[in-house]
């Protein structure tokens, strides 16, 4: 009943003795918000998104729009599928036995969490990439970076995503139903075998990797943007600049803090024997956490646009009663203006002088 080389047999074996039981009500309520919040949301994102695609068609913009197209799509339906399957397994009581003799279920479940897991981190790295090729080397993204491209890109990153939620299946290696007997996972109880842990510290450290560049060039565009904004010494682009730093700093938090619970405890059910008592409702808490990210997502890339910062802005300096910043110039996006930005930085003549007066009046 524990072989984890049997897939009709093996997700079963969690379904004895197990400690872990959470109230009915309250996890419905919990699946039912989650998933009811993140389709609302991330539906909402696609609307703007094809309204922006259709107003905003130049080059600079098409690269970004179709990535963030692909992640807002890729969450929408990790809410449709996770979430659906979620309450039915609610609504059947958890009873795995009578609903999932063949495990088919479960496998299922299990290869969605991990293609809708990794699958919006690897977006959200190449986004990062993406962004600090167009400030760093804004004339090799406008010659290189078409749209054809992208799409291959998405495409790559979605199978290289599907790979890894199906080598568990390739390998005849059944995915578990865990303690608490509402999700599918790899395996995290009693792991001795050295490829469950593999699978478990394949996801943690390829989670991980996905954070790290998207730090990295998130943190090397701002560096980028502020450099250009000190090195000008003018107020025109401020407010473009600021809208850009916000963005990437909250796209940084939001998913280093919601993802790194459950990644680190993937990492410590891998690497090492046991589990603590707690360790199931430890486990529940990471999962929603990490769910709370596809929420976000479309509010981070999306929603949080220059319009709300510019109220944000001065509703603070209402409150605060003080200039916090110049926000009467919101002409440019800040991708097109960073791009013309750096661009003009990179010319021979821009260590003489830089004069970006021309540059606000092409926005007007």
């Amino acid at each position: 009943m524990n072989s984890s080389k049997s897939p009709g047999l093996a997700g079963f074996g969690v379904l004895k003795n197990t400690t872990c039981h959470t109230e009915k009500k309250i996890s419905v309520f919990f699946s039912i918000i989650f998933m009811t919040v993140g389709i609302l949301s991330n539906s909402l994102a696609i609307v703007i998104l094809m309204k922006a695609y259709q107003r905003f068609r130049q080059k600079s913009k098409a690269s970004f729009l179709l990535l963030a197209s692909g992640l807002v799509v890729t969450d929408l339906f990790g809410h449709l599928i996770n979430g659906a399957i979620a309450v039915f397994v609610y609504a059947s009581d958890k009873d795995w036995i009578r609903f999932n003799q063949s495990n088919i279920l479960c496998s299922v479940f299990g290869i969605c969490m991990v293609f809708f897991g990794l699958c919006p981190l690897f977006l959200g790295s190449v986004m990062a990439v993406e962004r600090c090729i167009g400030v760093t080397k804004p004339i090799f993204h406008s010659t290189k970076m078409t749209s054809r491209h992208v799409k291959m890109m998405l495409t790559m990153v979605c199978l290289f995503a599907v790979l890894i939620a199906l080598l568990p299946i390739l390998r005849f290696r059944a995915y578990q139903i865990q303690a608490s007997r509402t999700w599918c996972f790899y395996k995290t109880e009693h792991v001795e075998d050295w490829e469950d842990r593999f699978y478990l510290l394949l996801f943690s450290c390829l989670g991980f990797l996905a954070l790290a560049i998207s730090f990295l060039c998130n943190a090397v565009t701002g560096i980028t943007l502020l450099r250009v904004k000190f090195k000008s010494q003018q107020r025109q682009g401020r407010s473009h600049h600021f809208e850009m730093i916000i963005q990437l700093l909250a796209i940084m938090c939001v998913s280093c803090i919601c993802w790194s619970p459950f990644l680190v405890a993937m990492a410590r059910i891998g690497l090492r024997e046991g589990r603590s008592e707690d360790a199931c409702e430890t486990l529940l808490f990471a999962l929603r956490m990490a769910t709370w990210n596809q929420i976000l997502d479309p509010w981070v890339y999306i929603l949080l646009r220059k319009a709300v910062l510019r109220n944000l802005c001065k509703i603070t300096s209402g409150c605060c009663g003080m200039h916090v910043i110049n926000l009467h110039m919101w002409e440019l996006s800040s991708i097109k203006n960073s791009l013309k930005v750096a661009a003009i930085s990179e010319s021979p003549g821009s260590s003489k002088q830089i004069n970006l007066q021309p540059l606000s009046s092409m926005g007007r």
